[in-house]
């Protein structure tokens, strides 16, 4: 009897070591193995990440397969797109205890649809290495990056697609009004303006930097400090006098981004699934994430490593609440107003 109990318990914590929590992401997404693997062995579970596209096209996938979902977990959606997930209903109410160290202000949603892991500002990035080659002075304003001279030189990743590239076409619009946005766009494209899919695209491949022919990019205020951070023999106790990429803080380019973790509805580990939420707000992750993202935590008392003094914290202007309440109408404009055009 001993020996059938002691089999027994063998093969419940083998059904248990096979139970997978699937967590679907952004491109962009990265986190310590080694706290994953700690995720795992403490909840009898196997995590596998989906990488899902850059967010704008994870969300569009979310949607095709919500009756059937791929997975049990999202991470990556933001402030942008919880206004189209909340309607197309993909998402069940999770509130984790841990949403209690994170600012009221910087709270997706207050049931926990969506429950806020990092924060971010999205913002043009410029290789100063080109300006200075070039001897060409600096655009001031969203309407000289329009001019032909600058519009020719950036790299800006699709708002249909992208996340940044969705933050950066609400800012236009809340800068310019709609009509003033879909004239500054036509006109930038015009004038050279480059689209890409995604902000992996754009920065990796497109940017001058990495080997691109664009000296502008959109990216993030904080990438700046990764330039430094993954340059050849980083020391924190010895930083540069300046990063080899600046921000360009043009008035109407900014966007503070929100992005989070949820549950998708009909989750096969739900269970599972809440813990996981949990994690990702935990102290550990929040610690790991600034120099693996490159964004700043979402959770209040996180040290920063020393480099973040060259991701710059612009104030952001405030976006109107009509911007934010439906996106996708003003994406499928745009694609009306812009590309068709």
């Amino acid at each position: 009897m001993r020996k059938l109990l002691t089999v027994g318990a063998f093969l419940l914590g083998a059904a248990q070591a096979q139970t997978t929590l699937t967590v679907i992401t952004h491109d962009s997404f990265d986190v310590d193995k080694k706290l994953v693997a700690g995720f795992e062995q403490a909840n009898g579970v196997r995590v596998r990440f989906v990488k899902g596209g850059d967010a704008g096209e994870m969300l569009s996938r979310l949607i095709l397969t919500r009756r059937a979902p791929i997975a049990d977990v999202v991470y990556g959606l933001d402030n942008s797109m919880i206004a189209r997930a909340r309607q197309a209903d993909l998402l069940t109410p999770y509130r984790s205890p841990n949403l209690a160290k994170v600012p009221a202000a910087d709270r997706l949603d207050d049931n926990g649809l969506l429950n806020t892991v990092d924060t971010g500002i999205v913002a043009l990035n410029y290789d100063r290495a080109y300006f200075q080659k070039a001897g060409l002075a600096l655009p001031k304003t969203l309407d000289d990056l329009k001019l032909p001279q600058y519009a020719k030189l950036t790299v800006v990743a699709s708002p249909a697609t992208s996340s940044p590239g969705l933050a950066f076409l609400l800012a236009t619009v809340n800068h310019y009004g709609e009509a003033g946005a879909w004239s500054w766009w036509r006109e930038a494209r015009a004038n050279g303006l480059k689209l890409t899919r995604g902000w992996s695209d754009s920065y990796n491949k497109e940017f001058s930097r990495n080997g691109g022919k664009y000296p502008i990019v959109l990216s993030y205020a904080s990438s700046p400090a990764a330039e430094v951070f993954y340059a050849d023999g980083y020391d924190p106790a010895k930083l540069p006098a300046q990063a080899p990429t600046g921000n360009l803080f043009l008035p109407g380019s900014t966007y503070r981004q929100l992005e989070g973790v949820g549950i998708l509805k009909g989750a096969k580990q739900a269970a599972l699934a809440r813990k996981f939420v949990d994690f990702m707000l935990s102290g550990p992750v929040q610690a790991d994430f600034p120099t693996r993202m490159w964004v700043y935590p979402a959770t209040s008392g996180v040290k920063l490593d020393p480099v973040f003094r060259f991701a710059q914290e612009p104030g952001v202007p405030a976006v109107k609440p009509e911007i934010t309440a439906n996106p996708q109408r003003l994406v499928d404009a745009w694609v009306t107003n812009v590309l068709r055009r």
